[in-house]
């Protein structure tokens, strides 16, 4: 068993995939690499927003379910999500940006001897940027050649998942004992627990928190967050590993871009296991990647009817260049 290697990718919610496109795209500067729907809710949007190729450990990706309500955040929730940047450098990039686009954010910060900009969208989604300057482990991506983001500074991939819980022992076990992440660092109620070759993109920072009310998911909270495995065979060890430690899981599911395995181990905190491979390049080519609708083979004939049900969304960005924005 190779045990889970870092971070794959983190699923949110958004209250509107038009608005979460234009964010990502151009105000984020991350290439949307796949525009497809959730496979157990074909009448909702699943977009994938990923570096340049679609890498595993650079993926954030959304659902827009119908009619859902605002989420509160709150404890025993996955509550922010990093993504890195080159170094400390871009963060003052960053910083400029989000100013000219009237993005909020809290201005640069430092956290466990890094930088970080933590920063929130449209919906009051969290997050922040992490500086990669001090970082070691775990290999970033590669930056959207074609996006409006300067490379030097552009988003590279996922940096650390924030988590909130106020069973901190019983949710510090299950990190250390059936996920097999080190706790590394500490800063009063916030721990550092990282994974496998470590570094930013193997990291999870929990926060013990028994005072905020439990946060209520909904649009601008994240749904699950998933961990890389390397293959099918690794997968399958998991598979076999939960349930002896009392978990119910899902079991083998085929998401067709990766296998996965989902897992509840914790009040509102879903996990989910997926393969590195096959990746999002099988479809679709290189140069449209994500500009039409992708549907895994198993949906495939019910495309006329998906395309009805969902309103369609302009994602064309191979006639269109984007001039880099230095500030």
């Amino acid at each position: 068993m190779n045990g889970i290697k870092g971070l794959h990718h983190v699923t949110a919610i958004t209250s509107s995939a038009e608005k979460n496109y234009e964010f990502f795209t151009y105000v984020l500067g991350m290439r949307l690499v796949k525009k497809t729907v959730n496979q157990d809710d074909i009448q909702t949007y699943h977009l994938f927003f990923a570096d340049d190729k679609g890498s595993a450990g650079t993926d954030m990706t959304f659902f827009d379910f119908p009619n859902i309500p605002k989420g509160v955040h709150g404890t025993n929730e996955i509550s922010k999500t990093s993504f890195r940047v080159p170094d400390d450098a871009a963060l003052d990039y960053w910083v400029k940006r989000f100013d000219k686009y009237d993005v909020k954010h809290k201005g640069i910060e430092e956290q466990f001897g890094k930088k970080t900009l933590s920063f929130v969208d449209f919906d009051e989604q969290q997050y922040q940027l992490i500086s990669d300057q001090q970082n070691e482990g775990v290999v970033s991506g590669t930056p959207w050649q074609n996006g409006p983001v300067p490379l030097e500074y552009a988003i590279t991939g996922l940096g650390p998942i924030f988590i909130r819980t106020s069973h901190f022992e019983y949710f510090k076990d299950v990190m250390e004992k059936v996920l097999l992440f080190k706790e590394i660092d500490k800063d009063g109620s916030i721990h550092l627990f990282e994974v496998g070759e470590g570094g930013n993109g193997a990291q999870v920072i929990v926060e013990d928190n028994v005072i905020l009310p439990s946060a209520q998911q909904g649009y601008g909270t994240v749904h699950h967050v998933a961990f890389r495995v390397d293959d099918r065979a690794e997968l399958d060890e998991w598979i076999k590993r939960m349930p002896k430690f009392g978990f119910q899981t899902s079991g083998y599911v085929n998401r067709h871009f990766f296998e996965s395995l989902y897992t509840r181990v914790a009040p509102q905190i879903l996990f989910e296991f997926a393969t590195d491979g096959p990746g999002f390049m099988g479809d679709e080519p290189y140069e449209t990647l994500g500009e039409k609708l992708s549907l895994p083979p198993f949906l495939e004939p019910k495309r006329e009817q998906i395309e009805k049900a969902v309103r369609p969304i302009d994602t064309v960005r191979s006639t269109k260049e984007f001039e880099k924005e230095y500030l």
